[in-house]
């Protein structure tokens, strides 16, 4: 599944995450997982968004999700 990164520049605001929360991870559907971490163990490049205003880092990959510390790992 193909894997878009970004920064939060929203944290902090109510339904944003808390200001620890500096990562946005969208999947194919457009989902969007609010994190405080990334761990990413594929390639990776960078890419503008589709309304060609932010950079994202772009991989494929699976996703896993630890709660507890707020990271996601795509492997």
């Amino acid at each position: 599944m193909k894997f878009r990164i970004r920064y939060n520049k929203s944290a902090g605001q109510p339904g944003r995450g808390t200001n620890e929360h500096k990562w946005r991870v969208f999947d194919e559907n457009d989902k969007e997982y609010l994190c405080k971490h990334v761990k990413i163990h594929t390639i990776t490049h960078t890419a503008v968004d589709p309304n060609g205003q932010d950079w994202n880092f772009v991989t494929d990959g699976d996703l896993q999700i630890d709660r507890e510390n707020s990271t996601i790992t795509i492997l």
